[in-house]
């Protein structure tokens, strides 16, 4: 239980692991996830390293036979589809010219029909007296003209253009063609018109002269036409189940390549030996996790078939290791809330398990609303009770991800904020009068008892008007009282002191816990003592001050209270003539002077007897003793007077004006939990005051429409972040800077675990 509250103890650890069963035993530690790898070699370069050469073409070692690489696959089924489209092009080659020779035998024979001079233009005894084929359309008039100006006008051009564009098989684009037929006389012109076609790439095909073999020959395309257009259908469904097959396996595929990648940069941290058979690495590793690192290696070690097994030896070492809070998917948002301020040093007290509670306790006193607090926790619970869901979809949206990584602290703060809303009996501005109210206000306008109020102002004092508190909360008549927001300023501003008191308390408290375990008792006799004494006296003091008044006075004698404000200002002042504050107590000159003395007398232990303790101690030890150091300085090769005094002036100084500081800080409760309430009483009474003072329902639903609207904008997206960074703050500075140092460095273990997330490389 103890490790919930420190980081994991750490240890370094030296690693041997035989050549041919590195790959497996480092990828099982991968699996795991519970060592972080030293660079051994950080003088050498990236491109000079062992395993350089299996980064750009990762392939297992050939012992590994369980990590099958998928390269083979690949290669399979690059040849299988390179075979396919190969088919395919001479195929769709194939049906382009079948279909060209198509729409060149049903032209012609269009052309001949129309041509009735045919007769007179072919002698007798004299074949080939006509070309056809096809050219893209564009070519048409540029064509034409050439073959007008070489012949000399001795030809007769006839083209029509083809209506469905064809697809080019080497680029798979749509193209628009035409057919063309050709007449002249003689082969000189033959010659010519041949080689003009082939300047401007016009495809000519084979046209019979009669019309019994055209038709013949245009019925065997046809059937070839439809033979091979079945053909081609069987070749592109056998590609997709090709490529669907593939498309299965290409994220497995994925996952294996950068495995394998993050196994050999992970090896390429590791020492060679001279005798090039042992790779030695070394790792920080969690003590308590040295069992499952040993199983892990000798998982790795029977999976390569290596008959060494691995050696796994801890290290003594001077250097601080890392720091490991394990956390869980509850744990982790609020971990990296105290993260973010900064990583604590090695077995320092972690804050995350009391910012549990204290964050969206804070949060919930700045935004204490029973209906905003439903409704935080209806979103919250939507993401926790969907999370398995939502996590498989990986939705790549920045804030979405940011806020489903926050839904337990969203979970929190809302479960907070129902309390808190009971507390304050605020539920959308409005109050519930569940219990009955404990005031009867008759009196107040009775003459005869002393009433003469024109308004309802609350006042206790008078007779009958109190009869006893409510069960639980704010009274709800304080809705509707014109002395509202002074007496409720009245309660949460001491509310927010008591609570700032207790919090920074509690955080020097714990200090104590850090100089126990460092085994510093120079920090806890002139640290941790001098400092919560210093508080206690004065801040302490004046929380005892405020429940002191609460019980001391009753409604009666509550006119004749002193101001707590001038009675503290006093105290500092030492001033107990002043006739328009009255003591508290008998005796609260003398109790409150005594205090002041012993807190003035704290900060010269902190400021000037430690420096002396700390000089003393080194003097007394020759200079070799440097463990009594402050942690800041404990690193420093010799003592210098100069800078620990320094050190520990600016210490006391930021403690002493940071108690006051602080204390003011923890205001901003109030500030925000008043500035929240007016916030939805104004949105109530300028919105769905609207609404429900008309007898429309077509108004009352537009109105209750833009209500929702902005009750989620402002009063639940905008004032909830700003009361989120505001509890952020006081426990950044006001809390964690009485105990926590946060100057460590993270524990990163080499783990796959961003690989089977789909996550992007870093």
């Amino acid at each position: 239980m103890g490790e919930l509250f420190r980081s994991e103890e750490m240890t370094l650890a030296q690693l041997f692991l035989q050549s041919e069963a590195a790959y497996c035993c480092v990828s099982e530690l991968g699996e795991i996830g519970m060592v972080q790898f030293r660079d051994l070699n950080p003088d050498v370069n990236v491109f000079q390293r062992k395993f350089v050469n299996e980064l750009s073409d990762p392939l297992p070692p050939p012992a590994d036979l369980l990590y099958i690489s998928p390269q083979a696959t690949f290669e399979k089924l690059e040849n299988e589809l390179k075979e396919i489209n190969t088919n395919q092009e001479a195929l769709k080659k194939n049906f382009l010219e079948l279909t060209e020779l198509k729409h060149i035998l049903r032209r012609t024979q269009q052309f001949f029909d129309e041509v009735s001079f045919m007769a007179h233009v072919q002698p007798e005894n004299q074949s080939h007296i006509f070309v056809a084929g096809v050219i893209g359309r564009e070519r048409i008039p540029t064509f034409e003209r050439m073959l007008w100006r070489v012949c000399r006008g001795n030809v007769f051009l006839r083209q029509a253009e083809i209506e469905d564009p064809l697809e080019d098989p080497t680029t798979s684009d749509q193209v628009h063609k035409s057919v063309f037929i050709i007449f002249f006389q003689g082969d000189q012109l033959k010659n010519r018109v041949k080689k003009i076609c082939e300047g401007f790439r016009a495809t000519l095909y084979p046209c019979p002269e009669t019309p019994q073999e055209r038709k013949e020959m245009l019925a065997g395309v046809n059937a070839r036409i439809e033979d091979l257009q079945m053909v081609l259908n069987q070749t592109e469904d056998h590609r997709q189940r090709v490529l669907q097959a593939a498309a299965k396996t290409v994220r497995v595929w994925f996952i294996k390549v950068r495995k394998m990648k993050a196994i050999y940069h992970t090896l390429n941290l590791c020492n060679i030996d001279v005798t090039q058979k042992c790779l030695i690495a070394e790792v920080w590793c969690p003590i308590s996790d040295m069992d499952s690192i040993q199983f892990a290696l000798r998982r790795g070690t029977e999976k390569s078939g290596s008959t060494v097994p691995s050696i796994l030896n801890r290290m003594q070492t001077k250097q601080t290791p890392p720091t490991y809070n394990k956390t869980n998917k509850f744990t982790s948002g609020f971990q990296n809330i105290v993260d973010a301020y900064g990583i604590g040093s090695y077995r320092e007290i972690n804050p995350a398990p009391y910012t549990i509670i204290t964050f969206p306790f804070l949060f919930a006193v700045m935004f204490g609303d029973l209906g905003h607090g439903v409704l935080m926790t209806c979103a919250a619970l939507y993401l926790v009770l969907r999370e398995s869901r939502l996590m498989a979809q990986k939705n790549d949206n920045e804030m979405f991800s940011m806020v489903f990584a926050g839904r337990y602290i969203i979970l929190l703060m809302g479960i907070f904020s129902i309390y808190t809303g009971i507390i304050y009996n605020d539920c959308f501005s409005k109050s519930l009068n569940v219990f009955g109210s404990g005031w009867s206000v008759r009196p107040m306008f009775d003459s005869r008892v002393g009433g003469n109020w024109t308004v309802l102002q609350l006042d206790p004092a008078i007779d009958g008007v109190f009869k006893g508190p409510y069960p639980i909360g704010i009274d709800p008549i304080w809705n509707i009282a014109t002395n509202k927001l002074t007496f409720l300023n009245s309660f949460k501003m001491k509310m927010s002191v008591v609570l700032g008191v207790i919090h920074m308390l509690f955080g020097v408290t714990l200090s104590l816990f850090n100089h126990l375990y460092f085994q510093k008792p120079l920090n806890i006799y002139l640290g941790f003592i001098p400092e919560i004494v210093f508080m206690a006296s004065l801040f302490g003091y004046l929380v005892i001050l405020v429940f002191y008044k609460w019980v001391a006075y009753d409604a009666q004698t509550s006119r004749d209270a002193p101001s707590l404000l001038i009675a503290f200002i006093n105290m500092f002042l030492f001033n107990y003539n002043d006739p328009s504050n009255r003591a508290l107590y008998s005796g609260q000159m003398v109790i409150q002077s005594l205090l002041v003395v012993i807190a003035l007398a704290c900060v010269p232990c902190m400021l000037i007897v430690k420096t002396l303790v700390l000089r003393r101690q080194y003097l007394c030890s020759g200079g070799a003793n440097r463990l009594v150091l402050p942690h800041s300085l404990c690193d420093a090769h010799e003592f210098n007077f100069a800078d620990v005094a320094v050190h520990q002036a600016i210490h006391t100084i930021e403690y002493c004006l940071g108690c006051i500081s602080n204390t003011a800080s923890y205001l901003r409760l109030w500030a925000l939990s008043l500035a929240h309430a007016q916030l939805s009483e104004v949105l109530w009474s300028m919105v769905m005051h609207i609404g429900l003072s008309s007898r429309s329902f077509i108004l009352l639903s537009i109105v209750f429409f833009f209500f929702s609207v902005l009750t989620v904008a402002i009063l639940l997206i905008m004032e909830g972040l700003s009361a989120f960074l505001h509890a952020l703050r006081l426990h950044w500075v006001e809390f964690q800077n009485k105990f926590y140092s946060g100057q460590g460095f993270k524990f990163l273990p080499f783990t796959f675990e961003s690989i089977l997330d789909g996550k992007p490389e870093d």
